[in-house]
This record gives C-alpha cells, sequence and structure tokens, in this order.
C-alpha cells in the first residue's frame, strides 16, 4: 500500500472522519443516556420524599417518634423497597433511620449526615455508598425536620458500565470497517481515473483516434473526459493539419526543384549552348528559384505568426493611411491590368496592432482581386469604424469563387484553379497568411463571393476605446491616385510583398 497515494489519504481522511463522528456520538449516548437515567432518578426521590413529608405534616404536635417510625416503615417500608430514608428534628434529634435494605446494596449506618444546613430541597451523591439522596427542610406541627430519602445508583451505574464496555468494544469494530470501507470506496471512485489513465498511456501520434470513456456520472470525472477528448480532437485535427501541410509545402517546393535540376542537367550535357539558349535557361531556373523564395518566405511569415510573433510589436496604427499608401504602391500593377483601384470610401480609423502585418493584410487582399479582376473591373478598397469595431474591405468585379471552395479559400496551399494559380505565380498561402495574422490580432475575417460577379472579403477588428487620430497631412488622397510610370514599381510594391507570397483566388 502506497502511503503517498492519493487512494490512501482520502481513505485517511474519510477513517479520522467517520472516528470522530463515532466518537462524539458514542460520547453524546453515554452522557444523554447518563442524564436520563439521574433525571428519573431524582423524580423518584422526589415522589418518595413527598410521602415522607406528607407523614411529618400530618403527625399532631405531640405526636411520638414510635408513631412516626412505624408511618414511615408501614407507608414508605424502605427496607423492602431499598430505600434510605433518615428523618431529623432539628437542631440534630435523630427520629428516624431506615435500617439495611433487601439487596444490601449500602448501609444506612454509614451514610454521614449531608448538607445541614440546606433551606431548599437539594439532590446530592454520596460515592462511597453509591446513593442518590434527596435533603428536604420541612416545617410541621410537631417541629422542624430534616428529611433525607436516598435510593442506590447501582443498577445506573451498572447500565452506564456496560454501555461503556459496548462502546469499547464497538467503536474499534466501526473504525477498522470505515478504513477498510473507505479506502475501498475511494479505490472504486478512482477506478475510472485508472481506466482513463490505461486509455491515455494507449494514445500515440499513430492512434489518435482513441478517446476516453465517458461515464455518466454528471460530475467533474465526465466533464474532465469530455475536455479531455475535445482536447484530443484538437490534437488530432493539428497534427493532420501540420501532416497535410508537410505533404502540401513538400510537393510545392518538389516542383520548381524538380524544373531547376531538369534545366540544369540539360545544360550540363549540351557542350554547345548559344548565349540566347544559355540565357533562356539559366531564366527559367531564375524563375523557378523566385517561386521557391516566395514559398519559403511564406512559410517563414506563417511559422512566425504561429509562433506569436506579432505581438511583440504592436503600436497604434491608422488603418485608412496604410491602406492609402498601401493602394498607391499597389497602382501600377492595378494599371498593367487594367483594374481601378476605387478608395473613396477610405475613412479614418485606429487600431492596435503590428504596422508590417496590418500592410501584409492589404497587399494580399488587393493582390488577390487585381489578379482575378478582368480588364475594366473595378477594386474598392473601405476602411470604417462602426459599434462592432474597425472595418476593412476589400471587393472586386472580378471572377468570384465558387460557393463549394468558399469554405477552404484560407486553408494552406489552396487553390481554387490550380493550373492558372501556377501561371501566376501563387502558392496558396496568401489568404492562409492573412487569416493567420487576423487570428493574432484578435479580428475576424469573412468573404462573399458570387461567381462572375465579384468577391468581398471584410476583416472586422476589435473595437478602441479612444477616438482615432486624422491621418498625416502627407498621406495620399484618392485623387492622387494617378500611378507615374517612371515610379519603380518592384522599390515600394515588392518591399510590401516581401512578407507574404502572391496568392490565387481564394487562396
Amino acid at each position: 500500500m502506497n502511503h503517498r497515494s492519493l487512494a490512501f489519504r482520502l481513505g485517511a481522511w474519510y477513517t479520522l472522519l467517520l472516528s470522530g463522528v463515532f466518537v462524539l456520538v458514542g460520547t453524546g449516548v453515554f452522557f444523554g443516556l447518563q442524564h436520563y437515567l439521574r433525571a428519573n432518578l431524582r423524580d423518584t426521590l422526589s415522589r418518595r420524599s413527598a410521602q415522607v413529608e406528607q407523614i411529618l405534616l400530618q403527625a399532631p404536635a405531640e405526636a411520638a417518634n414510635a408513631t412516626i417510625d412505624r408511618e414511615i416503615n408501614t407507608r414508605v417500608a424502605p427496607e423492602f423497597n431499598n430505600r434510605f430514608v433518615r428523618v431529623t428534628r432539628l437542631p440534630a434529634t435523630l427520629i428516624y433511620r431506615s435500617r439495611m435494605p433487601a439487596d444490601r446494596s449500602f448501609d444506612p449506618s454509614a451514610v454521614n449526615a449531608s448538607l445541614t444546613n440546606a433551606r431548599t430541597p437539594v439532590t446530592t451523591i454520596v460515592p462511597d455508598q453509591h446513593l442518590m439522596v434527596r435533603v428536604t427542610p420541612i416545617s410541621a406541627l410537631s417541629g422542624d425536620y430534616r428529611v433525607e430519602l436516598g435510593v442506590s445508583t447501582a443498577p445506573l451505574e451498572e447500565v452506564l458500565g456496560g454501555l461503556l464496555d459496548l462502546l469499547a468494544l464497538l467503536l474499534p469494530v466501526l473504525i477498522v470497517c470505515a478504513a477498510g470501507g473507505g479506502y475501498w470506496l475511494v479505490s472504486w471512485a478512482l477506478r475510472p481515473v485508472d481506466r482513463l489513465s490505461q486509455t491515455a498511456e494507449q494514445m500515440s501520434l499513430q492512434n489518435l483516434g482513441l478517446r476516453l470513456p465517458i461515464l455518466p456520472s454528471g460530475d467533474a470525472l465526465e466533464r474532465l473526459s469530455i475536455s479531455f477528448n475535445t482536447m484530443l480532437g484538437r490534437l488530432r485535427d493539428s497534427v493532420q493539419t501540420s501532416r497535410r501541410f508537410l505533404a502540401d509545402a513538400s510537393h510545392e517546393l518538389r516542383t520548381p526543384l524538380t524544373v531547376i535540376k531538369g534545366e540544369l542537367e540539360e545544360i550540363t550535357r549540351e557542350s554547345r549552348l548559344t548565349e540566347t539558349d544559355l540565357r533562356e535557361r539559366i531564366g527559367s531556373v531564375l524563375e523557378e528559384v523566385g517561386r521557391l523564395e516566395h514559398l519559403v518566405s511564406g512559410l517563414l511569415v506563417l511559422s512566425r505568426l504561429d509562433a506569436g510573433e506579432t505581438q511583440s510589436t504592436w503600436v497604434d496604427v491608422d488603418l485608412a493611411q496604410i491602406a492609402l499608401n498601401t493602394a498607391e504602391q499597389m497602382q501600377l500593377m492595378a494599371e498593367d491590368r487594367g483594374v481601378e483601384i476605387d478608395v473613396s470610401e477610405v475613412q479614418n480609423t485606429v487600431i492596435q496592432g503590428d504596422r508590417a502585418r496590418l500592410k501584409q493584410i492589404i497587399v494580399n487582399l488587393l493582390d488577390n482581386a487585381i489578379r482575378f479582376t478582368l480588364r475594366g473591373g473595378t477594386v474598392s478598397l473601405r476602411t470604417a469604424a462602426n459599434n462592432a469595431g474597425s472595418v476593412l474591405e476589400v471587393a472586386d468585379t472580378g471572377i468570384g469563387i465558387p460557393p463549394g471552395a468558399i469554405p477552404h479559400v484560407f486553408d494552406r496551399f489552396f487553390r481554387v484553379d490550380e493550373a492558372r494559380s501556377r501561371e501566376d505565380g501563387g502558392a496558396g498561402l496568401g489568404l492562409a497568411i492573412v487569416k493567420s495574422i487576423c487570428l493574432a490580432h484578435g479580428a475576424e475575417i469573412e468573404v462573399e463571393s458570387r461567381p462572375e460577379c465579384g468577391s468581398c472579403f471584410r476583416v472586422t477588428f476589435p473595437r478602441r476605446s479612444r477616438t482615432p487620430a486624422p491621418c498625416a497631412p502627407e498621406s495620399p488622397r484618392p485623387r492622387d491616385f494617378i500611378g507615374s510610370r517612371e515610379q519603380d514599381r518592384h522599390a515600394d510594391v515588392g518591399d510590401a510583398l516581401a512578407p507574404g507570397v502572391a496568392t490565387s483566388k481564394g487562396t
């Protein structure tokens, strides 16, 4: 038996508690019975003493001692009834004293005079004779008397002694039974925990579908089992997501690596390559290297977001200012594709967060919208503050997302159109990064889309308690959004896209 085990400690506490209860109950029973029996004796003494008092009160003034003696023997019969009776005429003349009782339980001659100065009826115990004596002073026609009437306490003490013997025998037995029963009860109560432990030991990464048994007890064990199973479900989903993510990442990395390997092998095998052919092959390799760079950059961003990197650099950020600056940087890309960026509904609102990651949200959403909006279409950027918080919306008039793909648009490596996405260089991580950044900032993102009608991505940030500050004066206004072809598009847009990757529609 392990003395440090929970079952032993609970059983010990249970035994100590019940032992204390048994001792208290036994003590209460003993003293309660003692009080009850003594009260009955006192009541008996009171009634018998009244008989002697009545004899003295009815005696005439000239009554002789013999007459009183005869009346007491006749009406009270102390020897037959095992009573002690002594009548004394005050101050100290003995009138009557009973003789040896029939059961010889006490010696009347050995009972000392007690409470000689008592002025009211008093009950006392004479320990050496095992007597309870009632002393009553009375005044009669024949004089003043002190009546002492007693009864043996031996039957009372015998009953109480028997009770003590019974308690002395019964209490240890009850304590031993309580100890054994308590230990068995605690062990039985903890048996579900043992089953939970055995089931938990059988779990592994290859057996995450195993679940703990749920006992419909309605107590903490049931809630623990449910919570543990829920946690196992989340763990299984997380492991499956990680495995799927690793498989998808391996697949995405394998394609450009295969192309690079093939191109380099062709270069090494062909000894007579013209300068033009060599440049084309090197360009193809560099294109695949760029795709790898985008992919690895996206994976690095996701790993940092999963590690909670953004929370260490939170500052007050003007969402409208970031939106306007980002839209200006994306203007050249939009013009190349014949798409207009509308920023007429950008309103001032301040949030807390990582400035670079918040800009990355806008970059990825705008890039996604521009890529999948046909020429002549419009991409609308809107920021506003409402009762729910600060809202960022990117809407387009593009090709839209099929209804069946909407629940998966934020999954990593998910593409609605695999072929077209690969042509655009998308790895399927853009919207996954946006989702992770939103989660890190406590924001919610939702998408509404209809095929051939366009899509709308809406990000709602938590509400702030203070009034947002106005945009800086140098921030570009909607009317200034006429892109300059002489501007180096790669200087700004490249910086904005560096933390993430180009995204495909719904990815």
